[in-house]
């Protein structure tokens, strides 16, 4: 599922691409991937209009029209946003296309229809409602410490948490916890608050880079956990042994002997 990274590397196409474009035309193929509003008042919302601006939270990506009304991009499993200019190009999985007056089309794509595209009114009250928490690179570092205080839960949970902290995933989770030589399955109220100022400065540092490298794994540094961990021996030299576990309903991985368990 897309994280944070890839989610701002959307945003990011996006503002290049097709802000303060007028919208000329819309077509829904699948009506049942915009979860809130039916195809009818969906294409009337957008016709005319222009989005000017954009807003992101977590894994959540907001289109802003100039109405004020907002266009949710809720990528799911498979989600993404296409840009094209010829028809023939248009992806199999494309769920509904917006024209633009320089002839560009946004498609949006999902091959598996997990994602939710909202028109919505009121953005902050949608937030609001679904209890999404601050976003993991505009979080204080007080308010940070705060989400640990008396959790029982393990330390991925928490870094999973939506509500706690939004946009953090599997992948990188497993890449903090690595970073900061936590075992992923310690218990979150139990962490001592060097712990967790070095929890908060990796999260932004790994987000950071990951943005900065546009969500292009290829080119993330070679010392990341995850782009080794699958190919390495079981034992890994100087450190411990790599270690396999479901934490949270997640598959996790980390090193055993060199991430500390404190519980």
């Amino acid at each position: 599922m897309p994280e944070l990274p890839e989610v701002n590397t959307v945003k990011k196409g996006f503002e290049e691409t097709v802000l303060q474009l007028m919208i000329t035309g819309v077509e829904v193929h699948d009506s049942k991937i915009i979860r809130n509003v039916g195809s009818e008042e969906f294409v009337s919302a957008l016709v005319g209009r222009r989005f000017v601006d954009t807003y992101r939270q977590g894994k959540y990506f907001f289109g802003v029209l100039d109405t004020g009304l907002n266009v949710l991009f809720h990528l799911g499993m498979t989600g993404d946003l296409m840009y094209y200019y010829l028809r023939e190009e248009r992806s199999k999985y494309e769920r509904f296309n917006i024209h633009f007056s320089n002839d560009l089309i946004l498609g949006y794509d999902d091959l598996r229809k997990f994602s939710h595209i909202l028109l919505l009114p009121d953005r902050n009250r949608y937030l609001k409602e679904i209890k999404l928490g601050p976003d993991a690179l505009k979080i204080s570092q007080q308010d940070f410490y705060q989400i640990f205080i008396g959790k029982k839960t393990t330390l991925k949970s928490v870094l999973l948490d939506q509500q706690l902290l939004s946009g953090i995933g599997n992948l990188y989770a497993d890449e903090i916890c690595y970073q900061a030589r936590l075992h992923p399955a310690s218990i979150a109220g139990t962490l001592k608050k060097q712990h967790i100022k070095r929890l908060f400065q990796l999260v932004r540092s790994i987000l950071i880079e990951a943005c900065e490298k546009e969500a292009y794994y290829q080119i993330y540094p070679e010392n990341w956990f995850w782009k080794w961990r699958d190919s390495a021996q079981n034992f890994v030299e100087g450190k411990g042994t790599l270690g396999k576990m479901k934490i949270g309903g997640r598959t996790t991985y980390f090193v055993e002997g060199y991430q500390k368990l404190i519980n």
